[in-house]
């Protein structure tokens, strides 16, 4: 990477202290060689042609998030209400991750990749006239950001974060408004945006919290006191910073039409991922690290096809299956070996899949690691089986439970004279030590979407259409673990689908991806690049 510029002169602390006495935060400056004369200046931020028209139009979100927002609007009524971006966030020293806007910032102002860092949605409380004799009370929105720097600035050719020279163009306020339908203005003017009116008796100010930390500190800075802000919360419950964390997150429980389009584009491009790591399994197989390999090969495609991947490729093969998050992937990929692949194209609205197959390194399950496939297969269809409307989410995960512990019976694997039944009983979960997750998980715009909805919303809610998630059994047994037959041990299934509920059943958005061993054999067969083309 190159890196920032800075003075020629010898280095100083911003108080002009000799090198010796400069301050520890201030030394990064100390590798750059930015040139600091009038001359340079000039020339540098003179001599540049007009910039070329953007043709920024209003995205296809833009309506939807109208909606989004009003219904946010109507929980919180006369409460303005602060929804970050968040910033910049650093993998080391001076070195930023690309930047990702906080969920519940896309979702309301229906963006994905579009907008930058540090902008701020805030929804000012406004009193509208009905037409007749009464009002009703709403939200105005406003996007506050930081716009495109002119070319005269320092900010243009000196600022490595933001700079224009550095990181490339950031939109216009105009650009932002055509985008998203909202109105832009400067984030210099945030804080007596935030600051108006606010006080004893005047408007509370709540927060999406864990989004940007200095908008949280800007917060607090305007409300009137931590009295005033107790006083409001006394009154009423759904005016504290947590109530708005909760409302965005459930906001996003039902899916409108625009999300599940995201959701379809998403699997489809993640059912096409896996098919590329089924075409590279044998240079897998013939690589010191293959697990690397198909990692590498998803995570590749995932750039390619949407944004980037929703979550860490999970490439896990052999005895790694065993463990339910091995996102190292610096194993060795066997033939002979099942390969546990749980990976998710992020598409540029930022909507992603999740998706998981458990595959025959050589392309042929054997008897053992058929039998327990077909299982956790068995188990997945029966939770499909109740993913309709009107059940409730733990139904779905019950449901496959069932099939798991009966499973397990017939193979003896249960303790001694515990039957599948005693298992279910919450005082026996004997079964749940070879599956200790639960089948399902919201999905959408975070791979654990809705994640501060309130229990009985989310764990005891009841399906409704619209409703998008995972369906996601499995069995895992640890090369070590001595309560199972030798047979079993180093082998790990999971089978994850992603499920839309409709108003008569449901849809499994990932059909399209085999599921039955005989399909996935024949599939692979069909996919596979011979091991001579592969060196």
């Amino acid at each position: 990477m190159t890196t920032s510029p800075a003075s020629e002169n010898p280095p100083t602390s911003e108080t002009g202290a000799p090198a010796d006495e400069q301050s520890v935060e201030s030394r990064n400056e100390n590798r750059s060689q930015r040139p600091q004369s009038e001359a340079f200046r000039s020339f540098i931020t003179s001599g540049w042609g007009p910039r070329a028209a953007t043709g920024t139009a209003r995205s296809a979100a833009a309506d939807y998030a109208a909606v989004r927002r009003a219904r946010l609007s109507a929980r919180f009524p006369g409460v303005r209400l602060v929804v970050p971006a968040g910033g910049l966030r650093t993998r080391s020293n001076d070195t930023d991750y690309r930047f990702r806007a906080h969920s519940a910032f896309a979702h309301l102002t229906g963006t994905g990749t579009e907008l930058e860092p540090d902008s701020v949605l805030v929804l000012h409380p406004v009193t509208e006239t009905d037409g007749a004799d009464g009002t009703t009370e709403g939200h105005e929105a406003v996007l506050y950001v930081r716009p495109l720097a002119g070319r005269d600035t320092e900010e243009f050719y000196a600022d490595s974060r933001y700079g224009e020279f550095w990181v490339g163009a950031r939109p216009s306020l105009d650009d932002v408004a055509e985008l998203t339908g909202i109105r832009a203005e400067h984030v210099d003017g945030l804080r007596d945006a935030l600051a108006k009116d606010v006080g004893t008796g005047g408007v509370q100010v709540l927060v999406v919290t864990d989004a940007d930390e200095a908008v949280e500190d800007l917060v607090d800075e305007v409300r009137a006191s931590e009295s005033v802000v107790e006083e409001a919360a006394a009154k009423t419950e759904q005016h504290t910073d947590d109530a708005l964390v909760e409302a965005v997150s459930e906001l996003r429980l039902v899916k409108d039409e625009y999300e599940v389009q995201q959701m379809r584009d998403a699997v489809d491009a993640t059912i096409d991922g896996f098919e590329q790591v089924v075409r590279e399994l044998s240079a897998a197989a013939a690589h010191p690290r293959g697990e690397r390999v198909v990692e590498t090969t998803f995570d590749a495609h995932a750039r390619l096809a949407g944004n980037a991947v929703g979550y860490e490729t999970i490439a896990a093969s052999g005895e790694h299956a065993t463990t339910l998050h091995w996102i190292t992937n610096d194993g060795v990929v066997r033939e002979g070996d099942l390969l546990l692949l749980d990976a998710g194209v992020e598409v540029e609205s930022l909507y992603t899949a999740d998706v998981t197959r458990t595959l025959p390194v050589d392309g042929t399950f054997t008897e053992v690691q058929r039998r327990v496939y077909q299982a956790v297969l068995d188990a997945a269809d029966a939770a499909f089986a109740v993913a309709v409307p009107g059940a409730r989410f733990r139904d779905v995960h019950a449901a496959a439970m069932d099939v798991i512990a009966a499973r397990l019976e017939e193979w003896g694997l249960l303790p001694d004279g515990v039957s599948a039944a005693e298992s279910l009983a919450p005082e026996g979960q004997y079964h749940r030590r070879w599956m200790v997750h639960g089948t399902s998980h919201h999905l959408g715009i975070d791979v654990h979407d809705c994640a501060q909805a309130r229990r009985e919303l989310y764990l005891d809610g009841v399906l409704e259409p619209g409703m998008v998630f995972t369906i996601e059994p499995g069995l895992y047994f640890k090369a070590d673990d001595l309560t199972v037959p030798e047979e079993y041990r180093g082998i790990g299934v999971r089978i994850e689908d992603d499920v839309l509920v409709t108003a008569d059943g449901n849809e499994n958005l990932s059909a399209a991806l085999p599921r039955r061993p005989d399909d996935v054999e024949a599939w692979m067969a069909g996919l596979r690049r011979p091991a001579h083309l592969t060196k």
